[in-house]
């Protein structure tokens, strides 16, 4: 019996043990615990102070309790538990003055940082002052407008560090919420409204950001990346997306070109010809990521396309979509196997010169 409950006690420990180690598991691209801009850093500072102070009032009742306990027992020899009680205390003026104001204090002392850094980040920023840029939030993808440069893009933002990014956020369905935990909190985007927030990345790296808010069957699958780079790396990429030419190289990539005109075009765009029901697929074969969840790269978050993934991916994508992302509106395009070749051969063409 001794032996059962010893085993069942050492079980209970372990699972504890294990909970707390794999809490510390996880990825620093989109940790809040690793914070890559003032914005994050901020917030992650008001995060250590609530804890503190929660975990100050924890120690603080759990003392006080324990105090109680241990001076109140009942001591060996007394007949009557009334004789261990003390004097009671209920309406003393003095007592019921400090177990007010301590709290009041503590709620002060978290409230006015708070709402310091609140109005602080609730700032607009012109133009002059930041990079403007619009998010809508799709089912179940992200869309990027860069408003002063005419570029439209999709999944993978690319930003300038050191410099402040403004942005318009709005959905175009349902209500969806734009959250980059390493580099700010999450801004609601609202179908018919539009809400702003603003960060800023100090350091090159990849980000990854989620839909925080459910929106449907593939909520949890609405991933984005911000890719920041240098302000010199970024003037290029600017100037290399304007200037990207559809222009296939091959035969099965031109052949690919007129399956995409006459199946594709209609909802997706690339450069400026074709719809804006879908993503656009401009420099898709620059992403790491078909539909923002099939990485094309074995470290699923650098930057060098492997061209075999990319084709199994997108060959995936175009045959099971909607096994891949439940409840995406584009549903089983029909291709014959000539024809899908061909279109990925395409699409892995529409990349920046290197």
């Amino acid at each position: 019996m001794f032996s059962q409950r010893k085993s069942s006690w050492l079980v209970i420990l372990l699972v504890l043990v294990s909970v707390f180690v794999l809490t510390g598991c996880g990825d620093e691209s989109i940790s809040v615990m690793k914070p890559s801009g003032p914005v994050a850093e901020e917030q992650l500072w008001l995060m250590k102070l609530g804890i503190t102070i929660m975990v100050f009032v924890v120690v603080v009742v759990f003392a006080i309790w324990g105090y109680v306990l241990y001076k109140f027992r009942k001591r060996k020899g007394e007949q009557d538990k009334t004789e261990a009680i003390d004097k009671q205390v209920q309406g003393n003026h003095l007592y019921e003055i400090i177990w007010t104001v301590i709290p009041f204090i503590l709620l002060v002392i978290l409230a006015v940082p708070t709402l310091t850094s609140l109005y602080k980040h609730e700032k607009t920023y012109s133009k002059e002052e930041a990079l403007q840029i619009k998010v809508v939030g799709h089912q179940f993808w992200w869309e990027f407008q860069y408003k002063d440069m005419g570029i439209t893009t999709a999944q993978d933002l690319y930003i300038p560090t050191g410099k402040k990014i403004q942005f318009d956020l709005t959905a175009s369905d349902v209500i969806h919420s734009f959250w980059v935990p390493a580099i700010a909190g999450k801004t609601d985007n609202n179908p018919g409204l539009n809400n702003e927030m603003w960060f800023q990345a100090d350091k090159e790296g990849i980000f990854r950001g989620k839909c925080a808010e459910l929106c449907g069957a593939s909520h949890a699958l609405m991933d984005f990346k911000v890719i920041a780079i240098s302000p010199e790396k970024f003037e290029k990429w600017a100037k290399d997306f304007k200037a990207l030419k559809d222009n296939p190289k091959t035969a099965d990539a031109k052949e690919g070109q007129a399956v995409f005109a006459n199946k594709c075009l209609m909802c997706h765009a690339v450069g400026e010809a074709g719809g804006k029901i879908g993503p656009s697929l401009t420099t898709i074969g620059d992403r790491t990521e078909i539909a923002g969840i099939l990485p094309n790269d074995k470290t699923k978050l650098g930057q060098e396309v492997n061209p075999k993934l990319f084709r199994d991916n997108m060959d995936n994508w175009l045959t099971n979509t909607n096994t891949v992302k439940p409840g995406n509106k584009m549903g089983i395009i029909p291709l014959t196997n000539k024809e899908k070749n061909a279109l990925i051969e395409y699409l892995a063409g529409l990349k920046l010169e290197q």
